[in-house]
């Protein structure tokens, strides 16, 4: 039920607005889509060995963007990344601010101080609150109330750091993947993942549970929806009416990803490009995008960038259903390839990567506190 118009409902939001129409055919999933990340990504992990040994080094991806913290391998921080988007680029970019979780304070009062800072620079709720460490979509929320933000912060794991970003309340989502080689006039885009959020739609006698596990896809990853929404499961929704499942474009937390690579244009490769060259040294990763409609995306118009990934980042339109494990294994490998291209060209620049101890310190640190995080929407 993920792709279909809703007809004589107009206070009830139109799925996928704005973007290309959603292709059902085909499985709902590939059969290595939700595989377990030790298992799908042995093949990647050899291919890392041997590209540390070809180009000297196992941690030359953290200066492939020199700038970013760890190059934006692991560990980064999200808003240490934004800051450095230049003026041309900043319009472009959904505002934020940051917030340290306190030691033993109020978490009403803490709240109550955000909402306050974040009014300063013109961000009002809803809004989203978010991580400043945390990748694949953890920790992510939409928060409407100041009881709502009070229960996050509270739940949030204290002397950490919480982005407030603003709600750029937009339907169309997409991964924009960039790459500029050192020396390198112009940049290009090697990916861009169209993502679709999904839905179950009412019937007017099943509950919320019952619809996920008749979906064709959501049925085969309720593990992923069920903890986010159990609050909810015994709603009955109305005939038509359509429940989305997921807030946050992650694929780990069940949106759903297509293969936008038809859609890319001259116009949108510019504009990501003339933004990437405000940030300094930036060479290779991810922008994520909200848009209005993909006719103004293919303009390069209309968006709006919520995140911004470095050397971690993935071309993301490999779980598009449709992808075979070996494209998907093709296009990583030659990702990679570049990445580790990239970094050694930038320490003939003189820059140093980090020590592999330290590379795995910042991985050990993430994985420690992404399970302490708020349950992501």
């Amino acid at each position: 039920m993920s792709g279909a118009a809703l007809e004589g409902k107009s206070h009830w939001p139109v799925m996928h607005a704005g973007m290309p129409p959603f292709d059902p055919s085909g499985p709902p999933l590939s059969f290595y889509e939700f595989w377990r990340p030790k298992y799908f990504y042995v093949p990647v992990f050899l291919h890392w060995v041997w590209l540390s040994v070809k180009h000297g080094g196992p941690t030359l991806p953290t200066i492939a963007n020199p700038l970013f913290p760890m190059g934006g391998l692991v560990g980064e921080s999200k808003r240490a990344i934004l800051d450095q988007v230049g003026a041309e680029g900043r319009p472009f970019v959904a505002r934020y601010i940051s917030h340290a979780k306190g030691l033993g304070g109020d978490p009403k009062k803490e709240a109550e101080d955000v909402i306050a800072r974040a009014a300063e620079v013109g961000i009002a709720m809803p809004f989203v609150a978010k991580p400043d460490i945390g990748c694949r979509g953890v920790g992510v929320r939409k928060i409407t109330t100041l009881e709502a933000l009070a229960a996050y912060v509270a739940a949030y794991p204290p002397d950490h750091t919480i982005i407030v970003q603003e709600l750029i309340d937009l339907e169309p989502e997409a991964g924009v993947f960039y790459i500029r080689e050192p020396g390198e006039a112009r940049g290009r885009l090697f990916s861009l993942t169209l993502k679709y959020f999904p839905y179950v739609v009412g019937d007017g006698r099943s509950s919320l549970q019952e619809l996920i596990a008749r979906d064709p896809r959501a049925g085969r990853i309720a593990h992923v929806y069920l903890p986010r929404h159990r609050e909810r499961l015994e709603r009955v929704l109305a005939p038509g009416e359509p429940f989305r499942l997921a807030f946050a474009g992650s694929h780990s937390r069940g949106t759903i990803f297509r293969d936008g690579a038809p859609y890319v244009t001259e116009a949108m490769t510019e504009a990501f490009d003339r933004i990437a060259k405000t940030i300094p040294e930036f060479y290779f990763g991810r922008f994520d995008v909200r848009f209005t409609d993909i006719a103004a995306l293919q303009k390069g118009e209309g968006f709006r960038i919520v995140e911004i990934n470095g050397a971690g980042g993935e071309a993301t339109h490999i779980w598009d259903r449709k992808t075979s494990i070996w494209t998907a294994y093709r296009t990583l490998m030659e990702q990679y390839a570049i990445l580790w291209r990239i970094g050694a060209a930038n320490r003939r620049r003189g820059f140093r990567p980090v020590t592999l101890w330290q590379l795995w310190r910042a991985y050990r640190s993430e994985q420690e506190i992404t399970p302490d995080y708020p349950l992501n929407d």
